[in-house]
């Protein structure tokens, strides 16, 4: 006989499946009559009697091992001592029965709903649930974002070039950083430059002109520049010559000029520079293509290169063997080469 008191081959039940402490929670457990649990803390199946004994009782708690108790209350072999009472608290829990928890949602408690108040629709309504109103509200946000993004896009160029404009003058020289000049200070002094000296200049009847060999002064054509319109003439018969003489600040090479004039032919002379003949006689060409046996247009002018020392240098024009001499000769000078 199996009874709350003793462990029959399933622990005190009559059914393994009796051996479930929360069988009164699911429909099978109440179907068999399971009962929640009483003040005693025991759980027990009404099943038949076995052996004339009743099975398990209602509020009787079991003595098998796995029988749920109360903490504190196992003895496994011995038997424990009383479990001492915790002093009262300020706030006791207060805990609602099984099947209160199960009714109200397992233990959560229920939530006072809000109160509900009705939307009024607007007058005209929309379609739905306030379509128009929905779209409209979309639409102001949508364009609230544009203009918010605008007005960012906006204000970033115009801080952006106002950042510029105060780096370039930040960085920029300013007129006051720049050391100013006072009108009261004097100039640094320079070292003078030296002073050109002149290179000489020469007249047909100028000093340091010396004519030979039947060359003449003469005043008969018209244009000669020389004082006095005078030129050396008569030059066209050999050995005809005149030489210059003078004076240069460096040695070097230069160019000499010689103002001539000629009846519209050409004419060369032979040039000696310190009595040494040139390789190349002087060349007296018409350039100017004067007429033929006009005398007064045909004053050109013309240039050799020479090789002068510092100091004094004697230049000669001759009229030699193999020239042709038919020419006045107007004035000389020297440039540099």
């Amino acid at each position: 006989m199996t009874t709350p008191a003793n462990n029959g081959p399933h622990g005190g039940a009559n059914q393994p499946e009796d051996d479930d402490p929360f069988g009164y929670l699911y429909a099978d457990g109440q179907a068999a009559g399971a009962t929640p649990p009483g003040q005693g803390g025991g759980y027990g199946y009404p099943g038949p009697a076995v052996g004339g004994q009743p099975g398990a009782q209602p509020g009787v708690p079991r003595t098998s091992y796995n029988q749920v108790r109360t903490v504190g209350e196992r003895t496994y072999g011995g038997q424990r001592g009383a479990v001492p009472q915790q002093p009262p608290q300020g706030y006791q829990a207060q805990y609602q029965a099984p099947e209160a928890l199960q009714a109200s949602g397992y233990g959560v408690p229920q939530q006072p709903s809000p109160p509900t108040q009705p939307i009024a629709c607007p007058a005209g309504g929309g379609r739905g649930r306030g379509g128009g109103s929905s779209r409209k509200g979309l639409i102001i946000a949508a364009a609230a974002v544009v203009a918010a993004v605008a007005i960012g896009i906006g204000a970033a160029v115009v801080f952006g070039k106002d950042d510029d404009k105060d780096k370039n003058q930040a960085t920029g020289p300013s007129a006051s950083a720049l050391p100013q000049k006072s009108s009261a200070e004097p100039e640094p002094s320079r070292s003078p430059e030296p002073a050109k000296t002149p290179l000489p200049k020469g007249e047909a009847a100028g000093a340091g002109m010396a004519l030979t060999g039947g060359a003449v002064l003469q005043t008969a054509v018209p244009g000669a520049k020389s004082a006095g319109g005078q030129y050396v003439g008569n030059f066209n018969q050999p050995g005809a010559a005149l030489t210059w003489t003078l004076d240069v600040p460096k040695a070097g090479t230069y160019r000499f000029y010689v103002r001539f004039g000629i009846p519209g032919e050409d004419a060369n002379a032979t040039l000696a520079v310190n009595g040494k003949p040139n390789s190349t006689p002087l060349n007296m060409r018409n350039f100017a293509n004067s007429p033929k046996g006009d005398w007064e247009n045909g004053w050109q002018t013309t240039w050799g290169q020479v090789s002068l020392n510092k100091g004094t240098n004697t230049i000669k024009m001759s009229c030699e063997a193999g020239n042709k001499c038919n020419v006045n000769i107007d004035q000389l000078w020297l440039d540099q080469g």
